[in-house]
């Protein structure tokens, strides 16, 4: 079944689609600056995650197919047919998944700091199960030096915190039976047939979704654009976001 999720739209009405998926533990503030930047040229329809956020929970585990389907059964709605995708982490696996199996209606596509698999899949069945029993808040403390370095939450304490504000928020069914889909995503074999055309974007200090898993996506993908964000974490939206803004703005030929 799929989820009903909170959105958020800005921009013209009539302007080319612009939707924004984003990270496991965030919701749709996490684009606020790609709003500002965006919503001139662009009706952009930002959402949160199922159980994350404004968006149903739904108990049990669920697949990448699942959450990608929740997208397409929000635009449906909305009645947006086509579309360009940018995504951070498991944001950008939903996008790989919409490419894969509904290619005629993504028109460009941008992944950020994710993998087509993530690193040590059977470790996500563990934090699934761990969240469940003591909720989102003992991630806290780690989420610095992987969302964002710890030299950007001393220049930035308010960025910082209202990111991890974002994560304390997040019910924890909805992050576990995201850290399952997480855990089950693999899409190597199949990168080849990513026909949108494609940016890739990886934080120079992302231990989650590092430089070079990201190149190796970035290389899969017929034709991919491939940026790095120096000094960036897994969060160069919210972070270096003058940087990320500019590499979608030249994608998005704008």
């Amino acid at each position: 079944m799929t989820a009903r999720l909170h959105a958020v739209e800005d921009g013209p009405p009539d302007a080319p689609v612009l939707v924004l998926g984003p990270s496991l533990g965030t919701d749709v503030g996490l684009f606020d600056t790609q709003v500002t930047a965006f919503a001139g040229t662009h009706r952009v329809v930002r959402y949160d995650l199922r159980g994350h956020g404004g968006s149903e929970v739904v108990p049990g585990a669920c697949t990448m197919a699942d959450l990608a389907a929740d997208v397409l059964a929000l635009l449906d709605d909305l009645g947006v047919q086509r579309f360009s995708y940018a995504g951070v982490s498991i944001g950008g696996a939903i996008g790989q998944e919409l490419a894969l199996t509904v290619p005629e209606r993504v028109e460009k596509l941008a992944l950020i700091a994710t993998a087509a698999q993530f690193a040590d899949p059977p470790s996500w069945a563990v934090r699934a199960q761990q969240v469940r029993e003591q909720g989102t808040a003992f991630l806290v403390p780690s989420r610095a030096g992987t969302w964002f370095t710890r030299e950007f939450a001393e220049r930035e304490p308010a960025v910082a915190e209202r990111l991890l504000a974002m994560l304390r928020a997040t019910p924890a069914e909805g992050y576990a039976s995201c850290c399952e889909a997480i855990g089950a995503f693999d899409v190597r074999e199949r990168l080849g047939e990513i026909a949108a055309p494609t940016l890739a974007i990886a934080g120079a200090e992302d231990p989650a979704t590092t430089g070079e898993m990201m190149r190796e996506l970035a290389e899969g993908i017929p034709g991919a654009q491939f940026v790095v964000v120096p000094g960036a974490g897994h969060l160069p939206v919210a972070t270096d976001a003058d940087v990320v803004n500019a590499a979608l703005r030249e994608h998005l030929g704008i």
